[in-house]
This record gives C-alpha cells, sequence and structure tokens, in this order.
C-alpha cells in the first residue's frame, strides 16, 4: 500500500509514531464495527485528506491482517468501501467542492452529499443507514475538540454515534509532514496561503506567509506547509461582519496582535534580566547592553533594563509591569531545566495563565538533547498556555519563544545573542514578528567644558527639541563631557547642534564618531 510504504521508508520517527497511533485506532475501530457500521465525514481540508488516506491504509492493513497477508498485496484488490459523508455548502469554496470530487473520483468514494446543516443532515443520515461511528479529522487546538478523547460518544441533543478522532493528538506540522512524505493531492488554496479553511465568508489567506511583492498589485502567499508556527494556521479566520460584504476581510489583518506605534514615532522596549549571579555581582551583565545596541539599531527605543531574581513571584511581577508598559519586552536568562531557571513560568504568571506541555516544542528538545536529560526533558518543554508562539528559523537548534508582546531569548552570552537576534530580523522581514522602525541618527560631541556651563544652555534645549533625545556622560572619572544627541530626523539633530554650538565660542565642541 503506498501510503504505508511511503511512512515505512521515512526518516521521521515522529511521523511514524503518529501514524502508527492513527492506524491503530482506526483498525480498533474497524474490529468493533462492521464496515457497515462505520463512516468518514469528509470537508476537503487538509485533516480530513489527511485522515481519508490513513483510513485507506489502516482500512488496507486490516483487511490483509484479516486474510493472513504479508502486507505487499496490490492496493487495487481493496477498494475504500467506508462511507463517506460531504456537507456541501453554498459558502463553501469552489475549489474545496473541486477537490471534493476529485478526490472521490479518483479514490472511488461512496460520497453520501447533504445539504443540509450539519446536525440536521446527520440525523437523517442515520435513520437511513445503520451507521454506528464516524470518523472525524478532529486535532487538540480546533474548536469543537474540548473534552474529545479518540473514542468520544457524541454529544447530548445529536444522534447517537461514537466518534472516532485517529488524529486527535497529531499537530499542523504532522499534518504537512504526513501529506508531504505520502506526496498525496490536496486543496489548491493551501498552495495560496490559506492555512485553516471555513467559509467563503470568514477565511482568507495568512499574513504570515505574505510575500512582499513590490510594484505587484496583487499580494502572493507562501505555500501552508511553511507557515513557521503551527498554533497560528487559524490566524486566517478572519472576524466575520455582519452582513458579510465584499471587501470586509483583510489579508493582513489576521487577528494578530500589532505593534503601535507612538505619536513621535517611537517604540518602545524593555529588557528583562534573570539572575542572582548578576545581582550578587558574580559575573557582569553582557546581554542587556548589546541587546540595547541591537534595538536601537532598529529604531526602538529602550524605556528600562531590569535585573530581577531567580523567583518566579519576581519574574511575574516585573513582566507584568513592562509588558503594558512597552510594545516589547524581551527578557533573558533563567531558560533551562534547573531549578533556579523560572523564567518561563514567571511569563505564564504574568499573563495569568499556566504552563503546559508542548508536543512541538518538546520535539525540538529531543533532537537537541537526546538521552542526556530524560527526567528534565518534559518539563523544559512546558510553555505559557495559549499565548506562545514559536518562531522558527533553521539556524536555531529550538525556536526562539514568543508570548504576545514578551520574547524569551534562550542566549547565555554574546555569541549565541547574536545568532538569536540575526534571525529575529530574518523572521520580521519575512513574517512581520517586530516593527522595523526607521534607524535613529545619533551624532556626539565632546567638550572641556564644565558641566556647570553646560546644565543650563542643555536644559533650554531639550524644551526647544522635544523629539530629539540628548544625553551627557563623561568618557572617565576626569575625562572630557561627551553630549549626544539622537532622533529620527536628521536635520531636527543637526538644528539642535547647530544651536547649542551658537551658544558657546568657536571650537567648544568637537564632533566624534
Amino acid at each position: 500500500m503506498e501510503i504505508d510504504k511511503a511512512i515505512r521508508e521515512s526518516d521521521d520517527r515522529r511521523l511514524k509514531t503518529k501514524y502508527n497511533n492513527a492506524i491503530y485506532v482506526i483498525k480498533r475501530a474497524l474490529a468493533l464495527y462492521s464496515i457497515e457500521e462505520v463512516a468518514f465525514s469528509f470537508n476537503g481540508g487538509k485533516d480530513s485528506t489527511a485522515l481519508l488516506h490513513l483510513l485507506r491504509a489502516g482500512y488496507f492493513l486490516h483487511r490483509a491482517e484479516q486474510n493472513h497477508c504479508n502486507g505487499d498485496i496490490n492496493d487495487h484488490e481493496f477498494l475504500f468501501p467506508i462511507v463517506t459523508i460531504y456537507f456541501e455548502s453554498s459558502s463553501a469554496f469552489p475549489e474545496i467542492n473541486s477537490f471534493t470530487y476529485e478526490t472521490a473520483s479518483t479514490y472511488g468514494l461512496q460520497l453520501d452529499i447533504l445539504r443540509q446543516d450539519f446536525k440536521s443532515g446527520l440525523e437523517a443520515l442515520l435513520k437511513a443507514k445503520p451507521i454506528r461511528a464516524i470518523f472525524l479529522g478532529v486535532r487538540f487546538g480546533d474548536p469543537t475538540a474540548v473534552g474529545q478523547e479518540q473514542f468520544s460518544p457524541s454529544s447530548p441533543g445529536w444522534p447517537p454515534f461514537m466518534r472516532v478522532n485517529p488524529i486527535l493528538d497529531w499537530s499542523y506540522r504532522d499534518i504537512w509532514a504526513f501529506l508531504l512524505t505520502c506526496k498525496v493531492q490536496y486543496c489548491s488554496l493551501y498552495d495560496q496561503g490559506y492555512t485553516s479553511i471555513g467559509s467563503i465568508h470568514d477565511t482568507v489567506p495568512n499574513a504570515l506567509l505574505g510575500v512582499n511583492n513590490l510594484g505587484n498589485s496583487k499580494e502572493k502567499f507562501k505555500p501552508a506547509y511553511l507557515l513557521p508556527d503551527g498554533r497560528l494556521e487559524r490566524a486566517g479566520r478572519a472576524k466575520k461582519c455582519s452582513p458579510p460584504v465584499s471587501g470586509c476581510f483583510s489579508a493582513v489583518s489576521n487577528g494578530l496582535k500589532s505593534v503601535d506605534v507612538h505619536e513621535n514615532g517611537m517604540l518602545k522596549a524593555s529588557v528583562i534580566a534573570v539572575g542572582d549571579e548578576i545581582l550578587f555581582g558574580s559575573i557582569a551583565d553582557q546581554l542587556g547592553p548589546s541587546l540595547c545596541r541591537k534595538l536601537c539599531s532598529i529604531g526602538w527605543t529602550v524605556s528600562q533594563i531590569a535585573v530581577v531574581r531567580n523567583d518566579v513571584d519576581s519574574v511575574a511581577e516585573e513582566v507584568e509591569r513592562r509588558k503594558s508598559e512597552n510594545d516589547m519586552v524581551f527578557i533573558y536568562g533563567g531558560v533551562g531545566p534547573l531549578h533556579s531557571d523560572v523564567t518561563v513560568a514567571g511569563v505564564a504568571k504574568a499573563f495569568g495563565v499556566r504552563v503546559a506541555p508542548d508536543e512541538e516544542f518538546e520535539e525540538y528538545l529531543r533532537h537537541l538533547i537526546g538521552d542526556k536529560c530524560t527526567g528534565d526533558r518534559n518539563e523544559m518543554a512546558q510553555l505559557p498556555e495559549g499565548i506562545t508562539n514559536l518562531l522558527h528559523h533553521d539556524k536555531l537548534p529550538v525556536p526562539l519563544i514568543k508570548c504576545l508582546n514578551v520574547i524569551i531569548l534562550s542566549a547565555t552570552n554574546i555569541t549565541e545573542l547574536d545568532r538569536e537576534w540575526d534571525c529575529l530580523i530574518e523572521l520580521t522581514r519575512s513574517s512581520g514578528f517586530l516593527e522595523l522602525a526607521g534607524p535613529f541618527v545619533a551624532k556626539h560631541l565632546r567638550t572641556t567644558l564644565s558641566d556647570v556651563e553646560t546644565a543650563q544652555p542643555l536644559s533650554k534645549l531639550c524644551l526647544d527639541f522635544p523629539d530629539v533625545s540628548i544625553g551627557c556622560y563623561r568618557e572617565s572619572r576626569y575625562g572630557s563631557l561627551v553630549i549626544s544627541f539622537r532622533g529620527k530626523n536628521e536635520a531636527r539633530v543637526e538644528a539642535a547642534i547647530e544651536a547649542l554650538c551658537k551658544k558657546f565660542h568657536p571650537g567648544a565642541f568637537n564632533e566624534i564618531n
């Protein structure tokens, strides 16, 4: 059977495990119910397409076991006899309808086409046929998956049947790994940037897959399997307008929180370092100053850099304060398997959510750690529930963790920070995780004038140029005074410098790089 052969020849251990578990559920259902008593709900989407081919493989293997075959039987000896339910809707994408009927023709599906609402259609079907169990492509994370298990009776008020969910524990990545490994056809909409398909009234391409095409009036999108983080697969489900009208939905407004630019054009960030060793003076924090420079290089202003203890409450209190005051918060330190690594738990507490196991993140950790750390590996894969996005990049051994407007960095030294930052900027340019603001214009003047001589003119200058950041510092304890000017408008920075120089004798200031 081509599906089973493709999986057996794959090097993806995770996919093999998911496949074997799904096949077990399918074969179990086929052992409990006769073929006349089972049905398959197909809607043309990626999940039900994956389930279709799992059912084909599961039925093939089930029959092979019954007939005591070695599994190398010709595929054509087994037609697909499971009743396939398709609810045809006037609000469905034409591509979905076309794909469904083409698939039915290709694999000989016995389509029962229902044009009523789901519940009424199901009631009519179950009255007409002896169906007792229905295979569904439900996965954890779907709105209907709450409380379901692999075998779950239908909900009260619905006609009685057993819901069979072979892919309940599959992730978005698992679905695409299966479809691509098996090289099966899927709906063409997924190659146009759609990642979760509902009706024509509430579905748009996922903005995270958008490709910038300068000079091209029609935006293009990368295929769905390139979505960096499967948690955002439903980001293409736009909020419905009432009533739906043309132009009501925007492909670039997927319900994602965008960073607001302040009226003065400044984006604010806060930097938090977690580590008792910094507070004790055991080590000097090098990451904080480096991160500040990196943020300034993309036009962000850093409102504060703070150091907190390795304590969940300390982390939570600081994050809670800063996340509402800043456009973005960067936090590092305290990430790992040790008892002092409390950053993730602190971030979760700041947002009022629990930490929960993340299967996808654990897979990355498993490849990174192997069998070196079995006891703590699951603990490290616990992430803030419902607010976490994983930022994937092929140059990072594990994804960066983004919890709404808080980014958790795992870097422990400058080299690692440089790599994580470069990847973050690349991801920003392709997927918009950060706002890249206009760069600062920075100028520095050196003078031998005293603080007393420059104090009053500088105070007046700050009032005259509120859009320019004017700072002072001594190069060393007894060195020259350096006055810095930073702003987004070069003309305004130059005007501030000129205004200051006019207040003193020529040669009082020298510009330095």
